[in-house]
């Protein structure tokens, strides 16, 4: 596509133009919410308190929010109580049935089970918020903990996720690429050079060897190599359309390829797995070790780097990894449905309820090797990262988004761009075509 595209028609495509002013414009709003802290906080303890949790479970909370949490701002809680209400309620509609219904009902069934996700999204932020402000409150960050701090807390850090929850439908509905994505993408980047002078301030300490920096400069390079290599994978089906008859013209069959990608499912299956794995260590972080046993528990076992915590964080990168492909990315059933429709059919499979089986068989494969190349890429990192005490900045997740969510943003771009050359091709075929109607009607006259 990029080599049918000119970059040179960005100054004529005003409408391009004003999306991506508009995404920008969004986005500087998402990071100056991330420094308005939540009233009643101690900043100097909570500045400490970050300092020292900043390469476990403080790093990795603290890069889904683009450093909000480390600040306690507004934008606290992020976007993840969306992401949490999503993998829910996507859940529940594939067992449910009046859920499933909905999903068949078009347009009308999305807005309806959109609306459920924000209620589920309300739900889970006031839980999230009430807990966090609990757990300030036991690690004495609170000025005057009470009632009050905790309602103070609870409304602001709620309003904060809702507010940023409207801010990415914004950018989706006016402006370029995914408002969700591009939020979490956009506090990713922003917070990489702190936490690269941060780096390399710990090798000119002596805390990290030489070899120990170039080594993860390597792996970083290759990691962002490979993942790009892979989400540019396809796995391509033949589709063959059959010689037909429209009135009293006949148009040849032809044939194309259905491309499948070797991870369907993007980034959302690392963004969910690690989504749920938050909650539960956030809290036992913030309460401290010694208060609950249970939540002592949790922070020994499924802290990050912990064996339970990379399990159970590749057993979910490879269930969403199937759910997600099987129920939004590429739904085989509606796959078959089209090509049906539009007369297409696989050589040698009967369109229909065969085709959907033999694609289900397909996606199944290729999941083997996404779902693989999915925890690999969000597995080592995650070692390597806890072995020299890094920032989660440097994980395989934080690759994983910002390639994927650029080459998508990228492609939408594209995208905008191509359809304004053609609509300019169109346009100048038509005042060609009027000058020369107008030519010949004065020759006509003569």
């Amino acid at each position: 596509m990029a080599a049918n595209v000119s970059w040179a028609t960005l100054g004529k495509a005003t409408e391009l133009r004003q999306r991506i002013f508009f995404t920008v414009g969004i986005l500087i709003v998402f990071r100056v919410g991330t420094y308005i802290p939540v009233p009643g906080i101690d900043g100097q303890a909570l500045k400490d308190f970050m300092s020292a949790a900043s390469t476990g479970l403080g790093g990795v909370f603290n890069m889904f929010t683009g450093g909000a949490i480390s600040r306690m701002g507004v934008f606290a809680l992020g976007i993840m109580p969306y992401i949490s209400a999503s993998i829910i309620i996507q859940l529940v509609a594939a067992m449910w049935e009046p859920l499933k219904q909905l999903k068949k009902e078009g347009e009308q069934g999305r807005v309806k089970i959109n609306q459920y996700t924000r209620y589920g999204t309300v739900l889970l932020a006031t839980f999230q918020a009430y807990g966090l402000a609990r757990s300030l409150e036991a690690g004495g960050l609170a000025h005057d903990p009470g009632w009050f701090f905790r309602a103070a807390t609870v409304i602001t850090l709620v309003g904060g996720t809702m507010f940023l929850l409207w801010l990415g439908e914004q950018i989706t509905q006016r402006g370029v690429g995914n408002g969700v994505s591009l939020i979490i993408f956009v506090g990713i980047v922003a917070e990489i050079p702190g936490a690269l002078a941060q780096f390399l301030a710990s090798g000119r300490a002596g805390a990290i060897s030489t070899g120990a920096i170039l080594g993860v400069g390597v792996m970083m390079i290759a990691v962002l190599f490979f993942v790009v290599f892979m989400e540019r994978s396809l796995r391509k089906i033949h589709i063959q359309y059959p010689r037909r008859q429209v009135g009293m013209k006949v148009y040849d069959g032809g044939s194309s390829h259905l491309p499948i990608k070797v991870n369907p499912a993007g980034v959302i299956p690392a963004i969910f797995a690690s989504s749920l794995l938050l909650l539960p260590n956030t809290i036992a972080t913030f309460s401290g070790t010694s208060t609950n046993p249970v939540m002592s528990w949790i922070q020994s076992y499924f802290g990050p780097g912990q064996p339970l915590y990379l399990a159970f964080f590749v057993a979910m990168i490879v269930f969403f990894a199937y759910f997600y492909t099987a129920n939004v990315s590429f739904k085989t059933d509606d796959v078959a449905e089209n090509l049906k429709n539009q007369s297409g059919f696989i050589p040698g499979i009967r369109p229909g309820r065969k085709t959907e089986e033999y694609l289900d068989y397909v996606v199944a494969r290729i999941l083997v090797v996404g779902s693989a190349y999915l925890a690999f890429v969000c597995l080592i990192p995650e070692i390597v990262r806890r072995e020299f005490q890094i920032t989660a900045y440097f994980g395989g997740t934080s690759i994983l988004i910002i390639v994927s969510v650029g080459m998508d943003t990228v492609q939408q771009i594209q995208s905008h761009l191509l359809a304004h050359q053609y609509e300019g091709l169109i346009e100048r075929s038509q005042l060609r075509g009027k000058r020369r109607s107008k030519g010949g009607k004065g020759t006509a006259r003569r």
